[in-house]
């Protein structure tokens, strides 16, 4: 019993960690790519510069932020690049058109190509939010593997989450869109921070809400809720593959 109480504190410990990690990962990336950008444009425009210039200059930080990351890690990473040559190519339109509005959109652009990704990801053999998953928790990874393969409902639910993600992702470019073109410039900066967080919220508690109800959460971490009453955890054990889900 012991022992069986020393592992079961482990596991937890260990989810602990990894949960924690997952926080400070977000609260970082949070704070380059949002908090910063909105803050630094009305230090800016504060200090006599022009919609223009504070746009430009305040798109450096998701930049460098990415550019960091790049260094840290010592490797190239697709989705970094990516985000810096849209930040490019905005900042480069924005200049040969000299329209502030121009770079106020481009957030919506970069959010709706991030949407279709996402929702490209379903005609891959791993839908963009259980990947997601496995980055966040790299301990859980082969007992998210274990469920993929033994259960087709486990499938289907990381497949529903990558369409509501999506789905979701692309409303809040249509909105960024509107909103840049719509409004007065410096209004919409602001505006902008605070879709993030409502977007994001939004999702992640119907998530979280989808992975409770699933039992998801249980077969993850079962020292905090009673196991569901099926049996996919001890098929998942057994490492059954269904065919076509390689």
């Amino acid at each position: 019993m012991a022992a069986l109480r020393d592992e079961t504190e482990l596991t937890e410990d260990s989810n602990q960690r990894e949960q924690t990690a997952a926080r400070r990962h977000f609260a970082v990336t949070l704070l380059c790519d949002v908090v910063l950008p909105v803050g630094l444009y009305y230090v800016l425009r504060s200090a006599g510069f022009s919609e223009l210039v504070a746009l430009l200059i305040s798109a450096a930080a998701p930049a460098l932020s990415t550019g960091y990351s790049i260094v840290k890690q010592r490797r190239v990473d697709s989705v970094g690049l990516f985000v810096i040559a849209i930040l490019v190519l905005a900042g480069l339109g924005s200049l040969i058109s000299g329209s502030p509005r121009l770079a106020l959109a481009r957030g919506g652009w970069f959010t709706g190509l991030i949407a279709l990704w996402i929702l490209g990801s379903l005609f891959t053999s791993r839908p963009f939010t259980y990947r997601a998953m496995k980055t966040l928790l790299p301990g859980k990874s082969e007992t998210l593997e274990g469920l993929w393969h033994a259960d087709p409902q486990f499938r289907g639910i990381w497949r529903g989450l990558t369409v509501l993600w999506g789905g979701g992702l692309l409303v809040d470019a249509a909105l960024r869109v509107i909103m840049a073109y719509t409004l007065s410039v410096d209004t919409v900066p602001a505006l902008d921070g605070a879709l993030y967080f409502v977007t994001y919220i939004v999702l992640q508690v119907i998530t979280h809400i989808i992975l409770h109800k699933t039992g998801v959460f249980q077969l993850l971490f079962p020292g905090r809720g009673r196991r569901p009453a099926r049996s996919r955890a001890s098929r998942a054990s057994a490492g059954t593959k269904d065919d076509g889900t390689a």
